[in-house]
């Protein structure tokens, strides 16, 4: 184990500095993403680089990830200008043949801008597999939350809160009581399946934080805004932003189009995002605001804790998503969320399907 000092040497220095100490967590990763582009000065280029577990996608996203927005941005530069790496990145005949993923989707929507227009329609069918994908297993799931109300005569294989049947499961477990322990013993927890019902009309407007460390919450986002739009009972909006809102509800219907339309980076001010979605307030009893961020506002604060509070008091809901991943891993100012907590706002963590049974138990 090193000090901070010796491990920036050893960051600095990469390959032949191994005397100065082991380094380990973070550093190791931040140790191997450098060594997979600088090696490449002693390698011979990019056909000399060291064996390596990262791949030319997941080196991508995890610069993004371990590095300050000013070192990723002069990391890159060096891989695109000073070594060509580009090349591999917006070569047509490698994403012919590479397998599409989640990380190339990442890597995908960090590079489109170096990206020709032959390489961008290949790149187009890469990010619609792996849409198309990930939409097929959300859509059935989410549809059944927001389709109707629970049905006490038909049994769920959904095991989630809002579907479970206290009365059935006791019923079904007295069987099971412990007369040693005085408890019942539940094996055998019953969950409602849901009966189609018909809503008064909702907008849902989701507003998602397009800045470099939100990216798996951007595209997750507009696969849930995407499966919104597609309800007759929601009236979805979808907005991106940085230190700027950009309304992508033109292309909500289609996630890939939103997706490529996202310019991942830059500043936050959330302030902005939320004024934006309260004017499209028109009726707020029958309104749910979705902000996904990290929440770290700085100067603007004020507002947008004043943009809460309006909205709340107004009538409408206001969920604060520190993440939108299948993981359900949140990351966001606790300060920040405590604050608007306390003025209303319901603030947390939830997966797509999580978010879905949220919806489904506002509308009900």
């Amino acid at each position: 184990m090193t000090d901070e000092r010796t491990t920036r040497w050893r960051l600095i220095l990469g390959e032949g500095s191994e005397v100065l100490g082991e380094v380990d967590g973070i550093a190791a990763r931040q140790l191997e993403a450098l060594d997979f582009l600088y090696s490449r000065e002693t390698t011979g280029g990019i056909g000399g680089i060291a064996p390596s577990a990262l791949t030319i996608p997941t080196w991508i996203n995890e610069i993004k990830e371990l590095f300050p927005t000013e070192v990723c941005e002069r990391i890159q530069s060096d891989a695109f200008e000073r070594y060509g790496l580009a090349e591999m990145v917006t070569d047509p005949e490698i994403l012919r043949t590479i397998q599409p993923s989640e990380a190339l989707l990442h890597a995908i929507l960090n590079t489109k801008h170096l990206m020709n227009e032959e390489v961008l329609d290949l790149a187009r069918d890469i990010v619609r597999v792996v849409i198309n994908e990930m939409m097929e297993k959300l859509r059935s799931e989410m549809r059944e939350s927001l389709t109707g109300r629970k049905d006490p005569q038909r049994r769920s294989r959904r095991k989630v809160a809002n579907n479970f049947d206290p009365k059935a499961t006791i019923r079904a477990n007295l069987k099971n009581y412990s007369p040693e322990l005085g408890r019942l013993i539940i094996s055998d927890p019953l969950f409602s399946s849901r009966s189609r019902r018909y809503w008064e009309r909702w907008r849902i407007v989701v507003a998602v934080d397009q800045s470099g460390s939100m990216m798996g919450s951007v595209i997750h986002a507009a696969v849930c805004a995407a499966i919104f739009a597609g309800m007759p009972s929601l009236d979805t909006r979808l907005l991106a932003f940085d230190t700027e809102v950009v309304d992508l509800s033109s292309h909500i219907i289609d996630p890939v189009e939103a997706l490529l339309q996202v310019q991942l980076g830059g500043g936050t001010s959330i302030y902005r995002a939320l004024e934006y979605a309260e004017s499209l307030i028109e009726t707020p009893n029958k309104t749910m605001i979705v902000l996904i961020s990290d929440l770290f506002e700085g100067a603007g604060g004020w507002r947008m804790e004043q943009a809460v509070r309006r909205m709340v008091e107004s009538g409408a809901k206001v969920m604060i998503l520190g993440a939108l991943d299948q993981s359900g891993a949140g990351n966001y100012d606790i300060m920040a969320a405590r604050t608007l907590a306390s003025l209303g706002a319901e603030v947390g963590v939830m997966t797509p399907l999580e978010l879905a049974d949220w919806v489904a138990e506002v509308m009900a």
